[in-house]
């Protein structure tokens, strides 16, 4: 724990619930023009959950199977979207550090395993491995089966940003607890849901925040699907993070 993190008097914002992803309780998303005004920060998914978001430094990019990262149209939505202000921080290096150790190192720096935070890594990849899901069609997958069917890609020596976010293991289900990590090249032409990681050289930026403001669709799916919380197991196996009980 640490007394040097920042704490942001802003709120992380996230629309919609991890347990509707996996029941598959979802066929609208949040428009991309209010994910754009909603902050400077964030991840999420996109459509069908063909794809992984990435909302960096105001860029609202999403990553899939069929091209490059490209910006999101104004006419898509995303079904799942965790979003903030990245405040000024302080850097600190952490380079030659894998994912575990990288996890570690951001631990180290939670104002409290209570609160939610928001992480950024910036630096040159000896390697990152990626995901992501191939795009779906009416009716929709759940996370799991879109996950079933995903592509992989190792990207070496590449210079890029790892950014997500961490969650006390209380909320899984609403998010992913612990570490949830996405990741996008400098020059924009790959990223996706980060699955390992070695990095070179680079810097790590924490900041905690003192509210989360949970946003829920209101489509006819959702209202009428039940959702279950108790996919712990699931949860860890597609997305990472931590087991609720740790």
């Amino acid at each position: 724990m640490s007394s040097d993190t920042p704490m942001s008097s802003d709120a992380i914002i996230q629309y919609a619930v991890l347990d509707a992803l996996l029941a598959a309780a979802y066929t609208t998303g949040l428009p991309a023009p209010q994910a754009r005004e909603l902050g400077d920060f964030g991840i999420g998914c996109c459509d069908g959950l063909g794809g992984e978001v990435v909302l960096l430094d105001g860029d609202l990019v999403e990553c899939t199977d069929e091209a490059p990262p490209r910006a999101m149209d104004d006419s898509e939505t995303l079904p799942f979207f965790e979003v903030c202000r990245f405040p000024e921080v302080a850097p600190v290096d952490v380079s030659g550090t894998d994912l575990a150790a990288l996890t570690a190192a951001i631990e180290e720096h939670l104002v409290s395993r209570n609160l939610f935070h928001a992480v950024r890594i910036d630096g040159v990849f000896a390697a990152v491995r990626v995901r992501v899901p191939r795009r779906g069609r009416s009716p929709f997958p759940s996370l799991a089966e879109a996950t079933r069917d995903q592509v992989e890609t190792v990207l070496e020596e590449c210079a890029g940003t790892l950014l997500g976010f961490w969650a006390p293991a209380i909320y899984q289900g609403i998010a992913v607890a612990g570490l949830h990590l996405h990741f996008l090249s400098d020059d924009r032409l790959a990223g996706g849901h980060v699955l390992e990681s070695t990095l070179a050289k680079g810097s790590l930026r924490v900041a905690a925040y003192r509210r989360f403001d949970l946003r829920l669709p209101t489509d006819d799916v959702f209202l009428r699907t039940p959702l279950s919380h108790d996919q712990d197991h699931r949860i860890v196996a597609m997305e990472g993070g931590a087991a609720r009980k740790a």
